[in-house]
């Protein structure tokens, strides 16, 4: 398996780390009763909560980028080379510093961890683009 698959399992665990912090914390917040009811009163995350909540949905903004990337790459050929590997390296590490960055409520890091995520998924899909111009 490439490098760049294994990355994107990496992503898929992230996915689900992001999903169960921001579901427990907002558990945590308004009490197990409402959580595994119909949730008619429509209760908001609030604090840490809403930062997990906020720091899933936007992975959720990026993931299917990064799937599609890392397919279309493996459909081409496998792998990219270095930039696609340094790409999806990028792209995990600082997904997965972003996470705890803002539930911490760290602005400028935050961002710049998003900032570096979104640089290193603009690598592999540069590898993709040289790839089918045959330069990769």
């Amino acid at each position: 398996m490439s490098i760049e698959l294994w990355t994107l399992l990496g992503a898929m665990f992230l996915g689900l780390v992001h999903l169960s912090a921001a579901s427990f914390a907002f558990k945590a917040q308004v009490g197990n009763a409402y959580t595994v009811g119909a949730r008619d009163a429509n209760l908001q995350p609030a604090g840490v909560a809403a930062r997990l909540d906020r720091a899933q949905r936007n992975f959720l903004e990026t993931f299917p980028i990064f799937v599609a990337a890392v397919l279309t790459l493996e459909v081409l050929n496998g792998s990219g080379g270095w930039l696609s590997v340094s790409g999806c390296l990028i792209y995990l590490v600082c997904r997965c510093l972003y996470l705890p960055l803002y539930a911490l409520g760290l602005p400028w890091v935050r961002t710049f961890s998003w900032n570096a995520a979104t640089a290193g998924l603009a690598l592999v899909m540069a590898a993709i683009a040289l790839e089918a111009l045959g330069g990769a």
